[in-house]
């Protein structure tokens, strides 16, 4: 299966969708935080990654914009508590291949990753 990359500052979410994403039969390696989160995707070679908005260090956006401006192809699930319609707008025109609301359902994680991955 895939090996998935989970970059969120609570340890108490990674837990929460680390085993959600195990029980799909795919790999997960996490990050606390978006600057540590950029140096495992050049380490590890996800393919995909699990991205939180707000955290310390570098935020969501940042990221993003990182992984545009180096043409990284790797799908990007922004997971975040950040509702508004503003948010998700903003990581899709940024290049996210999908939105999820904390805590996400479990049936449309697994959609949007079998999606993202071409399952």
């Amino acid at each position: 299966m895939a090996k998935l990359l989970l970059i969120d500052d609570s340890w108490l979410t990674r837990r929460g969708l680390s085993g959600m994403v195990s029980d799909m039969g795919h790999t997960v390696i996490e990050a606390e935080n978006g600057k540590v989160g950029l140096e495992m995707v050049k380490n590890e070679n996800p393919d995909c990654i699990l991205l939180d908005l707000l955290m310390p260090e570098m935020d969501g956006y940042e990221v993003l914009t990182r992984l545009a401006a180096s043409k990284n192809q790797i799908p990007v699930l922004v997971c975040t508590a950040d509702i508004q319609n503003t948010a998700r707008q903003k990581c899709l025109a940024l290049g996210a291949a999908g939105f999820l609301n904390k805590p996400p359902k479990e049936e449309e994680l697994k959609g949007l990753i079998t999606k993202v991955l071409g399952e």
